[in-house]
């Protein structure tokens, strides 16, 4: 698995399309971190999420996003 794609196969159902938008709980998963440090890379924009109706949902192309600046960042150092 590379930087510029996140496995969401798991979340997909057999035949299904892969997810275009991702609960938080699965995007945390994808970063295999936890839910509150999730909602709070969110809270901070450092992860990118949108609000559907009530609902938070992350683009299944942030995790990726988010860890390609993270390790841009680091590298930087």
């Amino acid at each position: 698995m590379s930087i510029a794609t996140v496995d969401t196969a798991p979340l997909a159902e057999a035949g299904d399309l892969a997810p275009v938008l991702l609960t938080v709980e699965e995007a945390a998963r994808c970063l295999r971190i936890g839910r509150t440090t999730c909602y709070a890379l969110i809270r901070t924009g450092e992860l990118e999420s949108l609000t559907i109706g009530g609902l938070r949902r992350v683009p299944a192309d942030a995790p990726a996003a988010y860890l390609a600046r993270r390790r841009a960042e680091q590298s930087a150092a």
